[in-house]
């Protein structure tokens, strides 16, 4: 199970960032998990957060390379992309992949990933953060994305910063 090693983040290091957060329409339930746990993650913390809603997961790269180039400190992109019988889940999938890592490097902006790629439902709905579920991917790309956040500012202003042992 993942989450184990997830940051430890201090609300003090995290004062006074802009997130923005980028979420697919497709698969209602399981992006309503993702997008609660995301939520609830921005709201424990002092940052300002808004909301941006893409058709689909091969849409994310775009509206997060525009919301990191509107001065956010971390874009969190969630989605979900449920295996069939085409090769359609391969090329979206890496489509939004390469697409999410060209933005962070292009644009030196953290993207928390938090977009779901599984072969069926039950799998996503596990992954989803909802009641029930295992793990909290909304939540986990959060944190990620401001640990990031929080080690590029470090960086950038000459320091070094760390997370864990």
């Amino acid at each position: 199970m993942s989450g184990q090693g997830a940051p430890q983040l201090d609300n003090g290091a995290v004062t006074g960032l802009r997130v923005a957060v980028v979420a697919s329409q497709w698969h209602e339930q399981v992006m309503g998990g993702l997008l609660g746990g995301a939520r609830r993650a921005l709201d424990e913390v002092d940052v300002t957060y808004a909301v941006h809603r893409v058709p689909g997961a091969f849409e994310l790269p775009l509206v997060a390379q525009e919301l990191a180039r509107a001065e956010h400190d971390a874009v969190v992109a969630l989605g979900v992309v449920i295996r069939g019988g085409t090769p359609h889940f391969e090329y979206v999938c890496r489509a939004a992949t390469d697409g999410l890592t060209q933005v962070a490097l292009q644009t030196g902006v953290p993207i928390g990933f938090g977009l779901l790629t599984t072969d069926d439902e039950a799998q996503a709905l596990d992954r989803a953060g909802l009641p029930g579920s295992r793990e909290d991917k909304g939540r986990e790309a959060v944190e990620a994305a401001l640990a990031m956040a929080v080690t590029l500012r470090a960086l950038r202003r000459g320091g070094s910063v760390g997370f864990g042992p």
